[in-house]
């Protein structure tokens, strides 16, 4: 029982979260499940309500979806994704979440120190950039936080970022998440009460997530984004060593 309040908590704190920044329900519930499964049953376990929570982020701002970078960048994603999903199982998962929290780090660091608004993708870049994001997070089983800091490559306010980021998770979802399913349909049937209860507090942290968007500036948008994918970058860095040494 106590397992179980601690995972609604934990998934209504990550829906709300990723309703703000684009990412944060598999960063934080995939941990949680991880506790008491192993890393790739909580990864597929956590992709149920991910997609859940996602489709219901999408519906609300769909409106404000970046159609262009959606198909440049989403696309290459969703390919990228289904790769490294693939892969997954077979990866070595301590030193790529090392990487994973290396790359999340450089790059809240240049957003605040003002680096990242030299670079800006478009073209060829757009596409490698949704490749590249796409399998890694594929491949460490969290693409929300690689998918954003990807996106703060592109010249966005702060709906239209979400929205598009939501959109390209949703393509995400629909590639990656048969092949986490399939793969471990056994152990998710053991704890379909877990993701259940995961579900509904992802769909209720959703919905107040919105309207903290709603309400927060424009110009603090990037910093309080930036902020968040270092202290992403900064678990998943002592999470990654904490396996190493293990």
């Amino acid at each position: 029982m106590i397992f179980l309040v601690f995972i609604f908590a934990t998934a209504a704190l990550a829906a709300a979260i990723a309703a703000v920044a684009g990412f944060g329900i598999g960063s934080l519930l995939t941990p949680a499940f991880g506790l008491v499964v192993d890393t790739r049953v909580a990864v597929a376990a956590v992709s149920v309500p991910h997609a859940i929570g996602t489709a219901v982020r999408f519906w609300a701002l769909r409106r404000h979806v970046d159609r262009p970078v959606l198909w440049r960048f989403g696309i290459a994603s969703a390919v990228g994704g289904l790769a490294g999903a693939l892969l997954h199982g077979a990866a070595g998962v301590p030193w790529l979440t090392v990487i994973f929290g290396v790359l999340l780090v450089f790059v809240a660091a240049s957003e605040l120190s003002g680096l990242s608004r030299r670079m800006r993708f478009g073209g060829t870049v757009a596409w490698v950039a949704g490749v590249a994001s796409g399998f890694f997070g594929g491949l460490v089983g969290n693409q929300g936080g690689i998918r954003s800091a990807a996106l703060l490559g592109f010249d966005l306010d702060k709906r239209a970022f979400v929205a598009t980021a939501t959109a390209v998770g949703l393509i995400v979802d629909a590639a990656r998440m048969p092949v986490y399913v399939a793969g471990q349909s056994h152990d998710l049937a053991r704890w379909w009460v877990g993701i259940a209860v995961a579900t509904v507090g992802v769909v209720l942290g959703t919905v107040f997530g919105g309207r903290v968007l709603t309400r927060l500036p424009d110009r603090l948008f990037r910093p309080a984004l930036a902020v968040l994918l270092g202290l992403l970058g900064a678990a998943e860095l002592l999470h990654g060593v904490a396996l190493w040494r293990a």
